[in-house]
């Protein structure tokens, strides 16, 4: 026997926008600023040593009591205000994080709480290409018409996880929060998002051991802070990522000398340097260097970066940014945006 659907309803879709835009960034660092002089005794090291291998002069960590979801406030508040608009009208938040202790509730949910809201919220385990992840996720839920104000926080408490006598990612890590707002635009003001991932490198960068390993065996086991295959994550940063720089020009329609930024994930001076020689873009193009004093903040290092860099004058609002995230995973994101 075949049922028959009824056929009297009809779904009505949501009405969205023509396009979606960054209305607002914000940022937050801990006020400890930590010199790489602080670190070089346990890896037996030096801070010209560190310096040179990745152009990390100091890093933020936040206090003891400070949590992922303290700093996500206090970005998301910046953020707000930067984009000065009324809390009531965020109907979506997005925590971009791996550093969220708690494996559920996730951090989003509380931090809207925090904000007195009751929208949407969930986190995006997407390591150092969360934020970028977060944006075009946001974008499309924007012009989808699921959503008219997305918040979104790049958050990550590294020195919680960070093993301080690995002399391969000892220094590499800091602290921090950056966040924006993604409203509705009848113009692009988002590119689409050229985003991936190579799972078979997932060895690449990771925790030391999962979870269940360290519970069945606490006694014996190293707290399972995070390790880093370094050469071979400089290898597919450098070689890799270029590429999928240069799809999302095209998928934007932009040619690399319409931009006034280039704001990659702060991960290493060196990569970031072997991408330029990559990518090839014009001499006069602002590039993001926020690692000098910030360090690798990984979901945070994109909008911290960004906020940097409009707040000192360095790129102007309303210009053209190109901006890519890669990390753990492996996995990337990368679009073309313009700034708020």
């Amino acid at each position: 026997m075949t049922v028959a659907p009824k056929g009297t309803g009809t779904i009505q879709s949501a009405t969205g926008s023509v396009g979606s835009k960054i209305r607002g960034v914000g940022g937050y660092r801990p006020e400890r600023v930590v010199p790489n002089s602080e670190l070089v005794e346990a890896i037996d090291s030096s801070d010209e040593w560190i310096q040179e291998r990745s152009g990390i002069i100091s890093r933020r960590y936040a206090a003891p009591d400070e949590s992922v979801v303290d700093m996500a406030e206090k970005a998301a508040r910046d953020a707000i205000a930067n984009a000065g608009i009324d809390l009531a009208e965020i109907d979506t938040v997005l925590v971009a994080t791996v550093t969220h202790p708690l494996q559920t509730p996730a951090a989003a949910p509380i931090l809207a709480d925090r904000l007195g809201l009751r929208c949407a919220a969930f986190d995006i385990s997407a390591a150092c290409a969360g934020y970028c992840y977060a944006i075009g996720i946001a974008s499309d839920l924007v012009r989808g018409g699921t959503a008219t104000n997305v918040l979104i926080v790049g958050v990550e408490k590294l020195s919680d996880w960070t093993d301080f006598t690995d002399r391969g990612s000892a220094f590499i890590f800091g602290d921090g929060a950056g966040a924006a707002i993604v409203g509705r635009s009848d113009r692009a003001g988002i590119g689409p998002t050229i985003w991936g991932s190579e799972g078979n490198e997932w060895q690449a960068i990771m925790q030391r051991e999962s979870w269940m390993e360290f519970k069945d065996n606490p006694g014996d086991r190293e707290f399972p802070a995070l390790t880093m295959q370094g050469q071979k994550v400089f290898r597919w940063a450098v070689w890799g990522m270029a590429p999928v720089a240069h799809r999302a020009l095209e998928a934007a329609g932009v040619h690399p000398e319409d931009l006034d930024a280039f704001i990659p994930h702060q991960a290493n001076m060196r990569i970031i340097d072997a991408m330029l020689k990559q990518l090839k873009l014009p001499a006069d193009i602002p590039v993001a260097r926020d690692i000098s004093e910030t360090a690798n903040t990984s979901a945070a290092s994109i909008p911290l970066a960004t906020e940097r860099m409009l707040r000192e004058g360095i790129v102007p609002s309303g210009g053209l940014a190109l901006q890519i995230g890669f990390g753990a995973g492996l996995v990337y994101a990368a679009q073309v945006i313009e700034l708020p």
